[in-house]
């Protein structure tokens, strides 16, 4: 049923973007709109104290917008509405280092990757029981993911000993482990940064080897041939003529971004 309703949202989207949402119409209106969630530290940002979006990813909006010498318009969307943002038309592309997994794959379509992550945890300084990742998959300790975020169904095939616990929202999963009733929350590289630089009881635990590698993209839906194959070459040129690598480091990225 989920690859059936896949299919009819990548058909409908096909359709809409024939007539409209696509490069000429970017041009004509002298807007690009770029679904963004502020709330992902340092890829798209809300900043609290300044009210700026800060990031990566809105850094290479502002460029793309400025290659297309059009106009910005970020547009609020998060992981759950993801999907349904892009195929509606609320915005041309989605801008906020988007796990590429077959899931999605089927209902939108993704631009060549510039970041990379790995999967972390983050637990308390407090807790004994998770010292290095191999005490992660214990019995006796819960993780927390976030629903809809692609750490749940890699978590749910992975665990063998330990116990997984899906909640609702990224704060919920902070909330469970500072309460106790989770050992430890997954995570990637840009949050467990956040988790570090913003508070003083994480402490964040990292794989000894490669344990699942997500590559990071834009996604957009599928149709628009011309805006996909501008982005694609927005992409080779960022990474060729060092923007890429100058915007990673400015937000602390350079140990995941893909710069070829």
């Amino acid at each position: 049923m989920n690859r059936f309703l896949g299919a009819i949202l990548v058909l409908l989207a096909v359709i809409s973007n024939m007539y409209g949402n696509n490069l000429e119409t970017i041009m004509q209106e002298n807007k690009l709109k770029v679904c963004i969630w502020p709330g992902y530290y340092g890829i798209s940002y809300l900043d609290p104290r300044t009210q700026e979006l800060v990031g990566i990813d809105s850094d290479l909006a502002k460029e793309l917008a400025k290659d297309l010498k059009v106009d910005l318009e970020y547009v609020q969307s998060s992981f759950a509405t993801l999907i349904k943002d892009i195929n509606e038309n609320k915005c041309d592309i989605a801008m906020f280092a988007i796990g590429n997994t077959p899931s999605r794959r089927e209902k939108i379509r993704f631009t060549t990757p510039h970041l990379s992550s790995d999967i972390y945890a983050i637990t308390t300084k407090s807790n004994k029981k998770i010292q290095t990742w191999n005490d992660i998959d214990k019995k006796g300790n819960i993780l927390a993911v976030t629903k809809g975020t692609y750490h749940e169904p890699i978590m749910k095939e992975k665990l063998r000993n330990a116990e997984l616990l899906v909640v609702n929202g990224f704060k919920a999963r902070v909330q469970e482990v500072l309460a106790g009733r989770a050992d430890a929350f997954m995570t990637d590289y840009p949050f467990g940064k956040r988790m570090l630089a913003k508070t003083d009881w994480a402490k964040l635990i990292i794989p000894q080897k490669e344990y699942h590698k997500t590559p990071y993209a834009w996604a957009m839906a599928y149709g628009n041939d011309k805006f996909y194959d501008r982005v694609e070459k927005f992409i080779k040129d960022i990474k060729e003529d060092g923007r890429l690598l100058d915007l990673s480091k400015k937000n602390g990225l350079e140990a995941i971004a893909k710069l070829k």
